[in-house]
């Protein structure tokens, strides 16, 4: 049985417009699917209102206690039940999810990194409550779609010790795709504000339409792909190794399988 999996930005499902469109595309995609969201511009702006100062290192986020409340509150509730209560009234029976619900992610809080910083200097960051992954559990996301119920995963997970850990959702996204192989032809679709994997970033039509391990390492030594799309490419890839059928990088409002760049 064929399953599709989204992973959709926050800068997505913030903004009116483009999550209306968003969610009537994900309905309109047929057979059983997941949903995994972020939602960093609204943690931000929170933070921000609450006096709690942002903190980003390499695109990501520096979680302490503090942002730590700001993001479980965000993420695992306005946005995710924002999200679910949208996709009931299209007819879609949604059921939004942290990675503690079910016991569904866990994962461990991620020891502190040496980070290359913008100007090549090396910089040992501690990113707090920040999740690595350790362990999906296919088998109950699967017991919830066989029964009709359509996942809305939130970008957090647990460590099994009562804590809650913020976790990227690209990372979310490959490993829900990774747990649930075994149990469907999964398509990965991963979406954001461009069209696919562009060789001019300025020219929207210049997708190269698929890539896979050896084209990779071409395109990442001419510097065609390079920044942050490097490790969202890694991740497809090994999302392909452990079984995931396809992995497709796409504009968000263009999440049909039919449109963007392919990794295989």
């Amino acid at each position: 049985m064929k399953l599709t999996i989204v992973k959709v930005g926050g800068k997505i499902v913030e903004d009116e417009s483009t999550l209306q469109q968003l969610l009537g595309d994900f309905s309109s995609i047929d057979g059983p699917k997941v949903l995994i969201h972020g939602g960093g511009r609204s943690a931000t702006k929170i933070a921000a209102s609450l006096g709690i100062e942002s903190v980003m290192i390499g695109g990501r986020r520096v979680t302490d206690e503090k942002m730590l409340n700001v993001v479980t509150m965000v993420y695992g509730g306005l946005v995710n039940k924002n999200i679910v209560a949208r996709l009931q009234a299209c007819g879609i029976n949604a059921l939004g999810l942290t990675g503690a619900d079910m016991n569904v992610m866990r994962s461990h809080k991620r020891a502190p990194k040496l980070i290359t910083m913008d100007d090549g200097a090396q910089q040992m960051v501690d990113f707090g409550y920040v999740g690595d992954v350790d362990a999906c559990d296919g088998q109950m996301l699967a017991s919830l779609i066989d029964k009709g119920i359509v996942p809305v995963m939130a970008p957090l997970t647990h460590d099994g010790e009562g804590h809650i850990l913020n976790t990227n959702a690209d990372t979310i996204a490959g490993e829900t795709a990774k747990a649930l192989a075994p149990f469907y032809d999964v398509t990965l679709i991963y979406s954001f504000e461009h069209a696919g994997v562009l060789t001019d970033p300025e020219d929207e039509s210049s997708v190269i339409a698929h890539i896979n391990e050896q084209s990779f390492e071409q395109l990442k030594a001419d510097g065609t792909v390079n920044g942050g799309m490097i490790p969202k490419i890694e991740n497809a890839l090994d999302a392909i190794r452990k079984g995931v059928s396809r992995v497709i990088i796409t504009k968000a409002d263009a999440i049909d399988g039919k449109h963007g760049t392919i990794i295989s």
